[in-house]
Parts: C-alpha cells; structure tokens; sequence
C-alpha cells in the first residue's frame, strides 16, 4: 500500500505573528470626537478699536497710490527724535464736468518733525504751501488714550481740529470725539464671542444740523475677516478677506449710497516676497491700480505706484524712493 498519512498525524498549524494577529482582530472603534471647548463669556478678547474694523482689507484695497515722483527722507537725531524731508512732483485733478479728468502740475516740498515715545507721540508737518498739520497721541492711563488731530490751511473753512479720548476695557472699546464745526460723536464696540464683535455710533453735526447713527459686525478667524456695515446715511459696506497662507491674502468689498444709488466692488490681493510686498485691486469701475515696495538695502525702499481708469481715460504712474525708517 501506499504511503498515508492521517490528519490526526498531521502537523498542528504555526500560530499566526502578532502583526498576523493583528490583523485578524477587528478594527479599533474610531475614537469619539472631542466636544468642543466651552466659551468662558467673562474672559473675551478685546476688539479692534471701531474706526479700524476694516482694516485688513483696507490694507490691500486702498493702497497709498500716487502720481509722479516722491522722495522721503527721515533722519533720527536720537532713539525718540527724529526728522523728516518729503518731495513731491506730480499732478494735481482739478473738477470738471467732462468726463475727462484735467490734471495741473503740481510740487511741493513738506518738513516733519517726530517725537515718538511709549506714552506720547507728538508729529508734526510743514508744506510749503502754507498747510501745516500736527497728531498727538497720549496714554493718560493705560486704558484711556487722548489723540488730537489738526490741520490749518491758508484757506477759509478748510481748517480742522478733531480729539478723540479712546477707552479700552477688558472685552470693549469706547471712543468720544469732539471737532470743530460743532461736531460731536461717539462709537462703542463689544466682543460677543472669542470671534464676532458688534459695535454701533453716533454722530451730530451742529453747524450743517446733521446727524446719523451706524452699526457694524466683525467676523475673524485665523484664516479669515469678515465685516459688515451699515448707517443711517444710506451707506451699506461689506469686506471680506481670506487669508491663502502667511504671505498671500486676498480681499474684497461692497459698497452701496442709497441716497446716490451708486454701487461699487473691488477685489485685491496683498502679496509679501522676502524682499518687496505687491499689493493690487481691480474694481467695478474699470480701475485696476498696483503698489510695490521693495526692500533695496536696511532703511532704503523703491515705490512703484500705477493706477489705470479706462472709463476716464486717467492713467496715473508714480515712483518714489524712502529713506530711513
């Protein structure tokens, strides 16, 4: 007979690896989501101040855009002292009732003085055409800021005063302003969550008999800002700015006068290289406008500024070099 062997004779099977075994058991259950942190309402971060709501989309969309040439210079005479030379070359628009714009050479030369300390900072301004301008910003506590803001001018009615006393709470900010021409007016912003803020102001106008009262919402997060606005003057305004990584944001907003009619939106980018920051924005009008600032050396920048209305046929290009810091 042939060889047999039984499988009661047979070998019992190797046991299976503890990867093997593994792989056998079923899968581990996922683990349960964590719930979500709960909010501590009396520990909210403080807001922007009112008049700043916008302020990262303002950074990309309106951009210090100019035309022609411009040199500034800033000297420090000491760690809080300092002075500055501006010139300026370019072109000055005149109002119309074509619709092309009629622009006039224009120059100026301005001096500045700086005083800049962590409680007080005190600056001034000089052109050569008779305009002169100061600021002042000073911590009476470390709450209460008190800013005064001046420019007198060769012209009549033109001349303007404004202070502002800013209080600044723990989850809150309040702000009273008081100006020339009998104005007066008031703002008031409150954190409602870690990410949303709602604030409201009020202004009165005693020489034009003018009032108006607006209110405002503020969305933020790390990646992004979303704000919205809204006055009793017929304005509705809306923002929007994404943050796409470290360097790259890019910005929109909205804008609608009831009383007017008039509709306006733009879209921007802000755009931070190692050695130079590009910022743009083009708009419903037609106008696409770019900024430039590159980095040349410590203390010394090259500005490249153009903005281009076809609707207008308005065509402006600027350069500039800045000087100290």
């Amino acid at each position: 007979m042939g060889s047999f062997v039984s499988h009661a004779d047979s070998p019992s099977p190797p046991l299976p690896s503890p990867a093997g075994l593994a792989t056998l058991l079923p899968p581990p259950k996922e683990e349960k989501e964590k719930a979500p942190e709960k909010v501590d309402y009396f520990n909210l971060p403080c807001p922007v101040p009112f008049e700043e709501i916008q302020r990262e989309a303002l950074m990309s969309l309106k951009p210090d855009l100019f035309e022609g040439l411009r040199f500034d210079f800033t000297k420090g005479l000491s760690q809080k002292f300092s002075l500055s030379h501006s010139v300026f070359m370019g072109s000055t628009e005149l109002p119309s009732q074509s619709s092309e714009t009629v622009k006039v050479p224009t120059s100026h030369y301005e001096f500045g003085a700086n005083f800049l300390d962590p409680k007080l900072m005190l600056i001034g301004r000089m052109m050569t055409d008779g305009r002169m301008s100061a600021r002042v910003k000073c911590d009476l506590t470390d709450n209460l800021i008190m800013k005064v803001n001046a420019q007198l001018t060769n012209e009549p009615h033109y001349s303007q005063g404004m202070f502002n006393f800013d209080y600044k709470g723990h989850d809150y900010r309040a702000q009273f302003q008081i100006g020339n021409n009998a104005f007066y007016g008031g703002n008031y912003i409150q954190s409602i969550t870690p990410n949303l803020s709602l604030g409201t102001e009020v202004f009165w106008l005693g020489q034009q008999r003018k009032s108006g009262i607006g209110f405002a919402a503020r969305y933020n997060t790390d990646k992004m800002v979303a704000t919205g606005q809204v006055a009793s003057t017929g304005i509705v305004a809306l923002s929007y700015v994404q943050k796409i990584s470290e360097k790259v944001s890019l910005a929109s907003d909205f804008m609608y006068n009831h009383m007017t009619r008039d509709v306006t939106s733009s879209f921007g980018y802000d755009y931070i290289l190692r050695q130079c920051r590009l910022r743009g924005k083009v708009d419903s009008n037609g106008c696409i406008a770019a900024f430039l600032e590159e980095r040349l050396n410590m203390g010394v920048n090259f500005i490249l500024s153009a903005e281009v209305d076809h609707r207008k046929k308005d065509y402006k290009f600027g350069f500039g070099l800045t000087v100290g810091e």
